[in-house]
C-alpha cells in the first residue's frame, strides 16, 4: 500500500489516481525492447542484421549477417543506439536486428 507522502498521477487508461511510484514500475515493466524474433534485448547485447540496410549519410549499406556489438537501448523501445568501425552514431531500428 502507498504511504501518506506519496505523490499520485492519474493513470488516464484506468481513470484513477496512483501513486507516482507504482506508475513508474509500471512504466519500467512494460518497457521491454525485443528484437525481429522477440528475443529480449539489453545494453551490451550483440545482435546481427536480419537484411541489408543502406545507411543514410554514410553513403554505404550494412550487409545481412553484419554484427553489432555492444548495443545500447534508447528511450524508444523500437530503436537502439550502435557502434560499427566505420559508422559513427548509429541508430537501428529494432525490427532489423536478431539477438546474437
Amino acid at each position: 500500500m502507498a504511504g501518506e507522502d506519496d505523490e499520485y498521477v492519474y493513470d488516464e487508461a484506468t481513470g484513477e489516481w496512483r501513486p507516482a511510484s507504482e506508475m513508474a514500475a509500471a512504466a519500467a515493466a512494460a518497457a521491454v525492447v525485443r528484437d525481429a524474433s522477440g528475443n529480449v534485448l539489453a545494453d551490451g547485447d550483440s545482435v546481427v542484421l536480419v537484411k541489408d540496410l543502406k545507411v543514410k549519410g554514410a553513403g554505404q549499406t550494412l550487409k545481412q549477417g553484419t554484427v553489432i556489438r555492444s548495443i545500447r537501448l534508447t528511450d524508444n523501445p523500437d530503436e537502439i543506439d550502435c557502434r560499427h568501425e566505420t559508422i559513427k552514431g548509429l541508430v537501428l531500428r529494432t525490427e532489423f536486428v536478431r539477438k546474437r
